[in-house]
């Protein structure tokens, strides 16, 4: 299986419900390091998973309306509990997206899996990972 993986960040602010969450209730911010990682079982016909610049640039896309945003205001976040396991699986549904159109280029078609990573501090990650026709 080959893998290329490529990384942005966002700095957002949120806040839970409930006394599961203890002080994450409270607003906070958080900055993710958001990692992609897209596979295929057979390189493209140019030697490659998928273009490394096309594919930054469909994260850069996904991730500019969440960026800097307070996700408790966002109206397709209202009512949810925007957790770190929630935001890979949301940023994952788009990236299929991508592939799925063609923003990732030539050779989107042929991945299998996409895997996002959010990266909440230098101790703790979720991630979500799934096919990309499934």
């Amino acid at each position: 299986m080959y893998a290329l993986e490529v990384r942005d960040h966002i700095m957002i602010a949120h806040s839970f419900k409930g006394e599961f969450f203890g002080p994450a209730q409270n607003m906070h911010g958080a900055t993710f390091i958001v990692d992609v990682a897209f596979y295929r079982e057979h390189l493209n016909e140019h030697n490659v998973v998928v273009d490394i610049g096309r594919a930054h640039e469909a994260l850069k896309a996904v991730l500019g309306p969440l960026n800097y945003q307070n996700l408790d205001a966002l109206p397709q976040f209202k009512g949810i509990q925007t957790t770190t396991e929630f935001l890979s699986h949301h940023i994952f549904e788009a990236m299929v997206k991508a592939a799925r159109t063609g923003a990732l280029g030539p050779g989107g078609e042929g991945l299998t899996r996409i895997r996002v990573s959010l990266h909440e501090s230098h101790v703790a990650r979720a991630w979500f990972e799934g096919p990309v026709n499934g």
